[in-house]
């Protein structure tokens, strides 16, 4: 029975929704072989945003016709059948982009509206989908990409998220949500999900029950980035593992039939918790999924922020992962294919998504390590990388993207890297560049966070710049980065980072953390050094 739409009424509903109440977003899977058949024109302009439930967004400048395509994966977790497929597409239709996102995706672009069928098609062989990739409705789940072999975690939660996944996907009671709504599900006692940036978050905990250790997952909500960051808060509650997809929809129903319709930058989960505060919260979740334990113990180590670089134990004997470095998260699809050939020859073929936008590959015997390490392809994507670029994050930037208002991708990797030719440090600085506000490079996490904007040059001319953002973590809760005052332009903006890099190593301890040392010294005196920094090089 179709679930009722207790908004439907609201006159002061924002365009979206009211082209939503006219069709579900999922709808526009059916009339995709239609506008195949007769080109993009024949789209309606009305009906550009409902491609979002397929997974694609028009890149820039939208009438030409492209499409970004985004494919759902599961805690980032794919078969050697699926690898292929994916750089096979890339391959065929997306000229040669495989971009990994910090969601643990794949991302294509230019894609056209002919060949979307038949990328569907290859797709929904393998088991795979763009549904739920893009628009207001469940995206990925994210996960441990180590989940079933990582000595860290407290359970496998690989049949929980497939449980879950399952119970959204194509499930039109919850595809019609007020915004986005990001969801992760992890049991690493070392955060690597990033559960304090999501919608929703299940995080691994413990629980005496009639005298027994249950584990299973507390829950936080309310997380998120874009233009109004906010740390999710956790719930009084005890989850069992087998009720988690109960409380998940649970959750999902109050956004959906709660949550704020009439403002588009209002309208995400963490403004309906800011406004109802977590006990209003947790009250309407028991009247709707029934009685749960209070919370129990919480089990958390040292935030990994998802990196898994080098050759480790996987927590079954004489098996191993190795992590490898993908430089800003984009790979040609012969080399997908290639560390595809690696892993099914050494491994079992599975390939795994970080949401550093790196990659692992599981399920290495001993006795395969030692040859598989000598292979070619880790020269250009190294297990043990260079300090900058392998702690480099980035968005896609206005090369492709509508939103952003400055190219990132290759300047973030010129940055990284000649910051890795100028500057040695004994520990690792993680620096993510974003194009715009809405943060899909996660800077607010950054121990260097640069967002870019445009600005006026001293002969009035509008140029990319950048703002600099330092002290983010999710350790300890979490706590997002703050901004120093200044604009920077992208010319000088790798010089600028390395004097202020060179300023940290020469005023730092031996072995402190970038965020340790923001916290030691404080902001104001990294504010000072940034001002002498930008004198110099403004200097006339």
């Amino acid at each position: 029975m179709a679930y009722e739409k207790i908004w439907a009424d609201n006159p002061k509903l924002n365009t979206v929704e009211k082209l939503k109440l006219e069709q579900d977003g999922l709808k526009i899977f059916e009339e995709i072989p239609y506008y195949a058949e007769h080109g993009f024109q024949s789209i309606p302009r009305e009906k550009w945003d409902l491609f979002k439930w397929a997974g694609l967004y028009l890149q820039k400048p939208k009438e030409d016709g492209y499409f970004m395509m985004r494919v759902v994966i599961p805690s980032g977790i794919v078969t050697y059948e699926q690898v292929v497929t994916l750089a096979q597409i890339a391959k065929d239709f997306g000229r040669g982009l495989y971009d990994i996102t910090t969601r643990q995706c794949v991302q294509f672009h230019w894609i056209t509206i002919e060949n979307i069928p038949e990328i569907l098609r290859r797709l929904d062989e393998v088991g795979m989908t763009t549904a739920g990739a893009c628009g207001d409705i469940t995206r990925n789940i994210v996960g441990n990409p180590l989940a079933g072999i990582d000595p860290n975690e407290l359970f496998d939660t690989r049949p929980i998220i497939k449980e879950v996944y399952e119970f959204f996907r194509f499930n039109e009671d919850y595809s019609n949500l007020p915004r986005k709504y990001k969801m992760s599900i992890s049991a690493s006692i070392n955060n690597a999900s990033n559960s304090e940036i999501n919608c929703v978050a299940f995080v691994p905990a413990i629980k005496e029950i009639d005298g027994e250790k249950v584990y299973g997952f507390h829950v936080k909500v309310g997380g998120g980035l874009s233009t109004v960051p906010m740390l999710a808060q956790k719930l009084d509650i005890f989850v069992p593992q087998e009720r988690t997809k109960d409380v998940a929809e649970g959750i999902t129903r109050i956004f959906r039939d709660y949550g704020n319709r009439e403002k588009r930058h209002r309208n995400r989960l963490k403004f309906l918790v800011a406004d109802w505060g977590v006990e209003k919260f947790k009250e309407k979740l028991i009247d709707l999924v029934g009685p749960l334990p209070e919370s129990g113990e919480d089990v958390q180590g040292e935030w990994n922020a998802s990196y898994f670089y080098g050759v480790h134990k996987q927590k079954q004997e004489g098996l191993n992962y190795v992590g490898i470095n993908v430089p800003i998260g984009r790979i040609s699809p012969d080399d997908v294919l290639e560390l595809a050939r690696v892993s099914k020859k050494y491994g079992n073929g599975e390939i795994r998504h970080c949401n550093t936008q790196n990659i692992v590959i599981p399920n290495i015997p001993d006795e395969n390590l030692e040859e598989m390490l000598k292979e070619p392809i880790f020269e250009k994507y190294p297990y043990n990388p260079k300090n900058f670029l392998g702690y480099s994050v980035s968005c896609t930037g206005n090369e492709l993207c509508n939103l952003a208002l400055v190219e990132t991708k290759g300047l973030m990797r010129k940055i990284a890297e000649y910051l890795d030719e100028t500057i040695t440090l004994d520990v690792p600085v993680r620096i993510h560049m974003v194009g715009c506000p809405n943060s899909c490079g996660q800077r607010p996490l950054a121990d260097i966070g640069l967002q870019g904007i445009l600005m006026k040059n001293k002969n009035k001319e509008m140029v990319e710049a950048f703002e600099i953002y330092v002290g983010g973590t999710l350790n300890n809760g979490g706590k997002f980065n703050e901004k120093l005052k200044g604009k920077i332009e992208a010319g000088l903006l790798a010089d600028v980072v390395k004097e202020l890099l060179l300023y940290f190593k020469e005023t730092k301890n031996a072995g402190e953390p970038f965020f340790d040392y923001v916290g030691r010294v404080g902001i104001d005196v990294l504010q000072q050094k940034l001002d002498e920094i930008l004198s110099e090089k403004t200097a006339v």
